[in-house]
């Protein structure tokens, strides 16, 4: 998709690119990878700037517990 804009003043395109790909990440239409490729940066850097933001992947410690049950009572098997 093209999508074409005015330029807007003190807005370079790599900063709209990049405030386009974590509002689409933080809102779960596009993963991690593909959000970095909308931003043109690595997944690392895309990381970095996710975490400076306070955008989280919502992956909880509630999360965490209920899959480490599942794999405990898998492996007790």
């Amino acid at each position: 998709m093209i999508l074409t804009l005015p330029d807007i003043p003190d807005l370079p395109a790599a900063d709209l690119r990049l405030e386009l790909a974590c509002g689409l990440y933080a809102s779960r239409k596009l993963a991690r990878g593909r959000a970095a490729d909308v931003a043109g940066i690595d997944e690392n850097q895309f990381e970095k700037e996710l975490q400076s933001r306070g955008i989280t992947n919502g992956y909880s410690t509630d999360d965490l517990d209920a899959d480490l049950a599942a794999l405990n009572e898998l492996l007790a098997r």
